[in-house]
């Protein structure tokens, strides 16, 4: 069951107040998220009462150092998608702003969770932090939820077993595993292979001209948390996955475009998906981005790309 997305606190209605609640970023809704929000599901239904997720665009981070912004794991649409597998009834985005940010600890805690939303119970991890200058933690919103007549429930830390020592999961492990084309960690983080969404759309055909045509995903990120080339499974094309090479990347041979676009070129695959939503799996890496000094060796090289992925998966290459 897919859960009721509210967008701003102008569109809380009576129906969404006395929730049990957890607040955070959600990039990638990994492992030790999937942790936190099964703690919520049991808390709400143990009370009779409808969970809720609260969650910011953009990201505080992106919003402070918006040169600079962390690589964003997830979009709202993928974290909605994500969120909603976990049992969460209900998911609020609030727009992170100059307002959001100026908001004290005491103010966001009145002004949002008592006053707006009549919260009843709250599921926090230990280093939570709120309010302007990030000075409310899990004491503060402890106290006043005394005060205020709501309970705090700490989210316990989640680890995994990696080769050599016991990692807390977080979304910074997970972006230093795929920047350094650790696919297998980042899914053992995640608790799935990490992907990317997008609608198809129309590009400068050059795939096509080369004798590889792509679907081209503009993915609408700051920073995207891969690049390269890697060999990727396609959904939304059917029931089944299909097979594929992918680009992450600026495509600097062509023309070194500023914004990041996932090229993918499908396997056996000659139907017009433009308009499509995909999701893009990536399973794994074979290279690094590099320019070619001409078109003839960046398609021999695309060749050789096609041929690796293709006996990644046992596909008999042509």
């Amino acid at each position: 069951m897919k859960a009721e997305l509210i967008r701003g606190l102008i569109n809380i209605k009576p129906v969404h107040r006395q929730s049990v609640v957890t607040i955070g970023n959600f990039d990638g809704v990994h492992r030790g998220h999937q942790a936190v929000l099964q703690q919520v599901f049991q808390a709400a239904r143990e009370r009779g009462l409808a969970s809720m997720a609260m969650t910011f665009e953009p990201q505080p981070n992106e919003f402070f150092m918006p040169v600079n912004a962390k690589a964003r794991l997830s979009r709202l649409r993928e974290k909605y998608t994500e969120l909603s597998k976990e049992g969460i009834d209900k998911i609020l985005c609030l727009r992170f702003d100059k307002t959001m940010a100026a908001l004290s600890a005491e103010d966001f805690v009145k002004n949002i969770l008592v006053d707006c939303l009549q919260v009843k119970h709250i599921v926090i991890g230990d280093d939570f932090r709120f309010g302007k200058d990030r000075r409310g933690d899990f004491a503060l919103l402890k106290a006043l939820g005394d005060a205020y007549g709501f309970s705090v429930e700490k989210a316990a830390s989640y680890t995994c077993q990696l080769e050599k020592e016991t990692a807390r999961v977080s979304s910074t492990v997970i972006r230093q595993a795929l920047a350094d084309g650790n696919l297998i960690l980042a899914e053992q983080l995640l608790g799935r292979p990490f992907s990317m969404f997008g609608r198809v759309g129309h590009g400068q055909k050059r795939g096509r001209i080369l004798g590889f045509p792509t679907a081209n995903l503009y993915l609408h990120r700051k920073v995207t948390p891969i690049k390269g080339v890697y060999a990727v499974k396609i959904y939304g094309l059917g029931v089944e996955p299909l097979f594929g090479v992918a680009n992450v990347g600026n495509r600097p041979t062509v023309d070194g475009e500023g914004r990041t676009l996932l090229e993918t070129h499908i396997f056996n695959f000659t139907q017009d998906i433009y308009g499509k939503y995909l999701r893009v799996e990536f399973i794994h890496k074979i290279r690094d981005e590099k320019k070619y000094d001409n078109f003839e060796a960046l398609k021999a090289q695309i060749l050789q790309d096609s041929k690796t992925a293709k006996q990644y998966f046992g596909i008999e290459h042509e």
